[in-house]
Order: C-alpha cells, then sequence, then structure tokens
C-alpha cells in the first residue's frame, strides 16, 4: 500500500525511502536483462528530481510474485515542487505531482505522469496524459539534462490543466448529471461499462462527507465521486449478492482508474 506520510514536511529523505520501497535501490538489475541494457538505479533520478525541486513524498512497489522479480519489481516514487500550488476558488488549492514509475527487469523505462493533489481532502488525483505532457526517459543515455529539460517542458504545460480545472470550478451540475457521473464512475471502477446500480448507491456516491466538498459544481462532485471510487467502503450489489468495494490500493490500477475518471469528468465539461 502506499505510504502515509504525516508529516508537516512530507518530504521524504533517501532513508525513508529505502526502507518503505527498497527496489528504488537496486545495485543492479534482473538477471534476465540483455547485455544491451542499462542500468540506472531510482535512486539516482530521485536524487536529480531532488535537486531539481522536486521531492519525493511517497512510494510503493508492487508485490513480486516469482522470486526472479524480487528486487526488480516495478514501483512508483510521487514527487511534489513546493512553488507549482495551483490557488483554488474558496482556498480550495491544489499541488501539482509527477509521478515516475519504473523497474530494474528491462521491461520499463522511466515513465512520468502528472498528478495534482488537493489538500482540502487530501486527495490525489492522476491526469489524462495528454493533457499534462506525461514523458518517457530511457534507461540508455539517461543524463541529468535530458531530464531537467522534460521538467521544464512539463511545468510550461500546466496552464492547460488549470484551464480545464476551472471550467470543472465554474460549471455547475444538476442531480441527474452527477448521478449519471456517478454511474459511469461506478462502471470504471468494476471495468464493466454495462453495470447498472442502484440510485441509493448513486445517491450516497454523490453525496460529500466533508463541508469543504459541498456544492453543485462540476469540480466538487468529481471530487467526491473521485475519493469514493478510491476509498471503497461502499456496499453495491452484483448479481443476487451484496458486496463491499475495498479500497483500491495497488498503484498500477490506481493510477489507471484516476486517468479514466479524469477522461470521464471532462466528458461533462460543456
Amino acid at each position: 500500500m502506499m505510504y502515509t506520510n504525516d508529516k508537516e514536511n512530507p518530504a521524504l529523505s533517501l532513508d525513508e525511502l529505502k526502507e518503505i520501497c527498497p527496489v528504488i535501490f537496486a545495485e543492479q538489475p534482473s538477471n534476465d536483462v540483455s547485455d544491451k541494457y542499462t542500468h540506472i538505479p531510482t535512486n539516482r533520478v530521485v536524487e536529480d528530481m531532488m535537486q531539481l525541486g522536486w521531492d519525493p513524498i511517497n512510494a510503493q512497489q508492487v508485490k513480486a510474485r516469482k522470486n526472479a522479480t524480487r528486487g526488480f519489481q516495478k514501483h512508483v516514487v510521487v514527487f511534489r515542487n513546493e512553488n507549482l500550488l495551483i490557488k483554488g476558488k474558496d482556498g480550495d488549492d491544489s499541488y501539482v505531482q509527477l509521478l515516475l514509475t519504473n523497474s530494474h527487469d528491462g521491461k520499463n523505462s522511466f515513465k512520468f505522469e502528472a498528478g495534482i493533489f488537493r489538500l482540502v481532502c487530501s486527495n490525489g488525483l492522476v491526469v489524462k496524459s495528454t493533457d499534462m505532457g506525461s514523458f518517457k526517459l530511457r534507461h540508455m543515455g539517461y543524463t541529468f539534462e535530458e531530464l531537467q529539460t522534460q521538467l521544464n517542458e512539463f511545468v510550461s504545460n500546466l496552464d492547460g490543466v488549470v484551464e480545464k480545472m476551472n471550467k470543472m470550478v465554474n460549471q455547475t451540475i444538476s442531480v441527474d448529471a452527477a448521478k449519471k457521473l456517478a454511474q459511469r464512475a461506478l462502471q470504471v471502477r468494476f471495468n464493466n461499462e454495462n453495470e447498472k446500480f442502484d440510485d441509493e448507491l448513486l445517491t450516497e456516491m454523490i453525496t460529500p462527507v466533508r463541508v469543504e466538498d459541498e456544492g453543485d459544481s462540476l469540480w466538487k462532485t468529481f471530487n467526491v465521486i473521485q475519493e469514493r471510487i478510491i476509498e471503497g467502503d461502499f456496499q453495491y450489489k452484483s448479481g443476487s449478492k451484496m458486496r463491499k468495494a475495498r479500497k483500491i490500493k495497488n498503484f498500477q490500477q490506481d493510477m489507471k482508474v484516476n486517468q479514466q475518471l479524469w477522461e470521464l469528468a471532462e466528458e461533462f465539461v460543456s
């Protein structure tokens, strides 16, 4: 599961990263890689990111299914730049984040994807890749300068995301439309576009759990639904049985569902 950092300053030290996600510091790659593979441990990129103002605040590694992949498996590091704060309406502020995924088995390059962390609810969103310029860096030929160039380009694309966020903030959504958004979000959550959910559950999904989320804007409604989808802890009917949704803990599923929910919310922007 993702590490929960309750410090006033959420930045993690390298020692803390090593404790919660040791695969970041792999000194050598898996034996399965080819002779042409260039091993760049993730911690080198982490240290470069820190020099460029991006602090690691979270990390997770997938559970290795085979002994041969243990210590080399896919992992994610979440970075935040304290200077990139998106000021929202009525104090609804958000930080821009970057999620770096990698592995040391030759199957992945360094992949960076954009995220938004909403302070009012400690809620993390992953933005559609085409909206914020996600990028990849190959292990072979990796340089600090290339990383710096890609980060500068990423920051230059932030205005487009802020514009879309503002549209969601300024657009109202009816209860019926909110329920349609919840219906489709649940279909994403359970990977079944034909599943129909009862009105009681849809009403629950769009009901705010905190005062700061009350209102009829698309932005707040989307965030209420997104949080419920990711956190789970609600009852739903599957066939003839009632089941309880669990929290999404696997970071790969979390990122995938979050991106799909962002794309879904964009469809409701008029």
